[in-house]
């Protein structure tokens, strides 16, 4: 089953070769949790960070100086550091809300898809974020191509180099 566009999950009670573990389908889920939460709380640090600095930026004498676009930008970013902030910490909602019901693997799953989308928000709040600050202090022309190069690392480490990875993988 094909979700959201993203590539179809392997089914993980078939390890890899390579996997020697020797697990339990539940064991399995508490590994998957575990590790997934780790990188929630790294990502959700960073996402929290920019968050608040975007929320205090109003409040600056130079907030005043931006134009319409530029606003714009700003308003943009916030918005998607929102969402990013949502998506990353909805798994620890998700995980209370279905505590000892039985439904690790499914949580493990949405959780996995809450955190990529959670991921794609950053990516692109950091982003406009760039794009804004770029174009306030060195103009138009080096916001756009620095963020145009920033986006390619970006999207390259992100989700190509892995997701490319997976597909040798199989």
């Amino acid at each position: 089953m094909r979700s959201a566009g993203f590539p179809e999950q392997q089914d993980e009670s078939k390890a890899a070769p390579s996997d020697a573990r020797q697990e339990s389908g539940a064991q399995r889920d508490d590994r998957n949790l575990g590790e997934l939460i780790q990188e929630l709380r790294v990502v959700s640090l960073g996402v929290q960070v920019l968050f608040g600095f975007l929320l205090s930026l109003p409040f600056t004498v130079r907030f005043e100086r931006l134009n319409s676009g530029q606003r714009g930008l700003y308003l943009t970013s916030l918005v998607l550091s929102a969402i990013a902030t949502v998506l990353l910490l909805g798994p620890v909602a998700y995980h209370r809300m279905v505590f000892r019901q039985g439904m690790k693997e499914h949580l493990v799953r949405f959780a996995n898809l809450m955190a990529i989308l959670g991921l794609s928000a950053v990516g692109a709040a950091v982003l406009v974020a760039l794009l804004l600050v770029i174009g306030y202090v060195a103009g138009a022309v080096a916001a756009g191509l620095i963020t145009a190069l920033m986006a390619c690392v970006l999207v390259g480490l992100w989700f190509a180099l892995p997701l490319g990875r997976r597909r040798e993988g199989r």
